[in-house]
């Protein structure tokens, strides 16, 4: 393991750098899709129930790598050009939003409806209800699911590897090609996972005991 990390160090620095890098752009849209997709299942109004239904069902049952290799095959052959690394990020973004949609649709269910009915009683519309009342408490209760959907985005990245994405992965499995030693460069490779997902995992614990 030392000889992977001596000689490769650049590599594996350059994939972490992808892979946080596909994380959080991945995280950040995710959790606005997935946020918009559950309030679709939520209105009154039953067709934006039915598209927010439609979503969440047929990007959760299909594979990561499915979707992930619809945009960097299909989207290059038929509308435009686009890199491994953004046709991964945007398979990953799409497929973790459906999980997190279910994840805080959830929430929001489990606020007492009175919530609601008391904001807008006092004059707040339905959107400013839902934004200032309703998702802050349906947030404060997802919060140890979405802390686990946050950690299998960083393992899910490693899809990346799949489509030319440069992320930890697919320079694992470069080092290991070059150096000819398998499980010295993998073990090396989920070391550095563990270094991404083993604070993000106790920070979510923290703030899961903080707001309690």
């Amino acid at each position: 393991m030392w000889y992977i990390l001596t000689h490769y160090w650049s590599e594996l620095i350059q994939g972490l750098g992808y892979t946080l890098l596909s994380s959080l752009i991945a995280l950040f849209f995710s959790t606005i899709i997935g946020t918009m997709f559950a309030i679709f299942e939520v209105l009154p109004n039953r067709a934006m129930r039915i598209i927010g239904r439609i979503y969440i069902e047929l990007f959760r049952n299909i594979p990561l790598l499915v979707i992930a290799m619809f945009f960097y095959v299909i989207i290059p052959m038929y509308v435009a050009k686009i890199d491994g690394f953004t046709a991964g990020t945007i398979g990953l973004t799409i497929y973790t939003s459906s999980f997190i949609a279910e994840t805080v649709r959830a929430g929001i269910q489990s606020v007492d409806g009175g919530q609601m009915e008391g904001a807008r009683s006092n004059g707040l519309t339905y959107w400013q209800a839902m934004r200032y009342i309703v998702l802050p408490q349906a947030f404060k209760i997802v919060i140890p699911p979405l802390g686990n959907q946050f950690i299998n985005l960083v393992k899910n990245s490693s899809v990346l590897a799949f489509v030319a994405g440069f992320d930890l992965m697919y320079q694992g499995n470069s080092i290991a090609s070059l150096s000819l030693d398998t499980i010295n460069s993998y073990m090396v490779v989920g070391v550095f996972y563990l270094i991404i997902t083993l604070p993000l995992s106790y920070y979510m614990r923290h703030l899961e005991k903080r707001l309690a």
